[in-house]
């Protein structure tokens, strides 16, 4: 349930759901030839499958799969065995990752309902394990659904950032949600990827 200063608001939840998909299906029609030659782009330069799926813990706790565009190749050493993944990062990959395009295909997940737009981005569950032991309330963040951005990521809580600041930007979001807040999260992950 989507939580609003701590009162569960079903009415609200709602509100958020109809504000994923009002979005969400425009933004996916208007992309889609831009998804469309990514997709072709990585195919061809870092072979298939085009898709990286990975599991990751989402409301609740409840496992969902991740969907983001592939952006490392299959590169192995003489033994057969993977490559560390900094040696696998193409600069194709690279620039992805950068421009946060490997991420678009989560639009998906957010037209499915495991993902919102705006909510703590999702983590791998190795490191939710691991968080989950030294970072008090983390698991609170699992209160919502997960999202392609945050209040976290807006204010600088990216990549290698502390997981400690950033849990404390979600359950700050989390406690203070409001449909204005997720506009306004929104618009600035808009003008902050120009």
């Amino acid at each position: 349930m989507f939580c609003g200063g701590g009162v569960v608001n079903k009415v609200s939840y709602r509100g958020k759901r109809l504000l994923d998909l009002v979005l969400t299906i425009p933004a996916l029609a208007f992309l889609s030839p831009v998804l469309t030659i990514i997709a072709l782009l990585v195919r061809v330069r870092l072979g298939s499958p085009v898709l990286f799926r990975q599991q990751r813990p989402g409301l609740h706790g409840r496992p969902f799969t991740l969907l983001k565009f592939r952006t490392m190749t299959d590169a192995r050493d003489a033994n057969g065995d993977l490559l560390p993944d900094e040696q696998r990062l193409p600069p194709f990959g690279r620039f992805l990752r950068r421009t946060s395009l490997d991420e678009l295909p989560e639009l998906i997940n957010v037209l499915r309902g495991d993902m919102s737009l705006v909510g703590p981005r999702p983590e791998r569950p190795v490191y939710v394990e691991q968080f989950r032991q030294i970072i008090p309330r983390y698991m609170d963040r699992h209160r919502e659904k997960a999202g392609l951005t945050g209040w976290a990521q807006i204010n600088g809580m990216r990549g290698d950032t502390s997981i400690v600041e950033r849990t404390k930007y979600d359950l700050w979001y989390i406690e203070n949600w409001s449909i204005g807040l997720d506009l306004k999260i929104l618009i600035r992950t808009v003008l902050q990827t120009i």
